[in-house]
């Protein structure tokens, strides 16, 4: 799978943008607030419907203008496959493949399958369970269509419970049978994510570990361990156990909204014990296993965006990195970087084609 022509209309910094690429490796460089990573974020939009930086789609309209519309034309096992994504003020997105709207979005999710590389992926580290969880859930939910049907359900029905938490806190009234509806619910959406979430990261570990252990030259010991509280007992128990705290807290304590990966370097956390550098490198490791596990269940390439990744690595990772990306495990790659210069030498030593463009407030020109 590779993406052949990308056009913009009033898309963030761009009034309009039209770009062919290469089916290898497309460089885009420029100076700092150029619109380089919008380029990356268009591509996003095309594969998982969304931005990959804001969650406010509104926010991606250009300054002045009334809607966006993105586009793109995919080659997919020989086939053209066209998809848009547009948005006008006060209306509902409309995303279509082939001039076909989706009734719904995650319909889409996982027939064009990405990975990004971000200076943004610092917060996997260094937040809360959540962005952790969202890293699990992507890297799933683009090759398991199941899974992310739960998990969409499982999330309205624990937003459904709180709020009746919140009622009977307000009300002083207790009916245990509504509650008990809810939690059967939970328990059959949250037993099948589990499962899920297990199975992805006992084959994900093993992947993770080959990465980083090439990036690093096994120069640091890291582990990833994947941590539940149904690792510990059933989900139907723990909302028993736990119905008092939920009543007194108001909000649901238990379950896989309650799931962590716990990041680790020579035993410490990798939070407060990583380098930037280290922390850096861990994370490029995480996608370039998400990358692996995604090809490996699709039979196919995914797109790799790697945004200003150059930044906080030494030498010796950037060179490695470049060496294991090039490599024909990987299949179109999209990069962003300041440095044209750096671009270009780069993929001379390792002997891999490169089509550069330019980046200037929101024009964009190859050479």
């Amino acid at each position: 799978m590779w993406l052949q022509r990308l056009s913009l209309l009033n898309f963030k910094n761009y009034e309009e943008a039209e770009l062919k690429f290469s089916k290898t490796v497309n460089a885009f460089t420029g100076n700092n607030g150029a619109g380089k990573t919008n380029l990356l974020d268009a591509i996003h939009y095309l594969s998982l419907c969304k931005s990959y930086f804001n969650p406010i789609d509104t926010q991606q309209i250009r300054q002045g203008a009334d809607f966006f519309m993105v586009q793109g034309t995919f080659d997919l096992k020989a086939k053209d496959e066209t998809i848009a994504c547009s948005l006008k003020r006060n209306q509902k997105k409309q995303f279509k493949r082939n001039k076909k709207e989706y009734q719904r979005l995650a319909d889409h999710i996982g027939l064009f399958p990405l990975v990004m590389i971000s200076p943004y992926d610092v917060s996997i580290v260094i937040e809360g369970s959540e962005e952790r969880r969202k890293f699990m859930d992507n890297a799933i939910s683009q090759t398991d269509r199941k899974y992310l049907d739960e998990l969409i359900q499982y999330n309205k029905v624990l937003s459904n419970r709180n709020a009746l938490l919140r009622q009977i806190a307000q009300i002083g009234k207790y009916d245990p049978t509504l509650l008990e509806i809810f939690d059967e619910q939970l328990v059959n959406s949250g037993a099948v994510i589990y499962q899920k979430r297990r199975s992805f990261m006992e084959r994900f570990t093993e992947i993770f570990n080959q990465h980083y252990s090439f990036l690093s030259e096994d120069a640091e010991q890291v582990s990833l361990v994947y941590n539940s509280p149904l690792h510990q007992d059933s989900l139907t128990n723990l909302l028993l156990k736990n119905v008092e705290k939920d009543r007194i807290l108001e909000r649901t304590t238990v379950g896989i909204h309650k799931d962590d990966l716990v990041f680790t370097i020579h035993g410490m956390p990798l939070k407060k014990f990583g380098s930037q550098g280290q922390q850096k490198s861990f994370l490029i490791a995480l996608k370039l296993a998400q990358y692996t596990y995604l090809k490996q269940e699709n039979g196919f390439e995914p797109l790799l965006l790697l945004d200003d990744i150059f930044d906080k690595l030494d030498d010796l990772r950037t060179r490695k990195l470049m060496q294991k990306v090039s490599d024909h495990d990987f299949g179109q790659i999209f990069i962003t970087d300041t440095s044209r210069t750096r671009i270009q030498t780069i993929f001379d030593e390792i002997g891999e084609e490169v089509l550069i463009f330019d980046v200037n407030q929101g024009k964009v020109v190859s050479s």
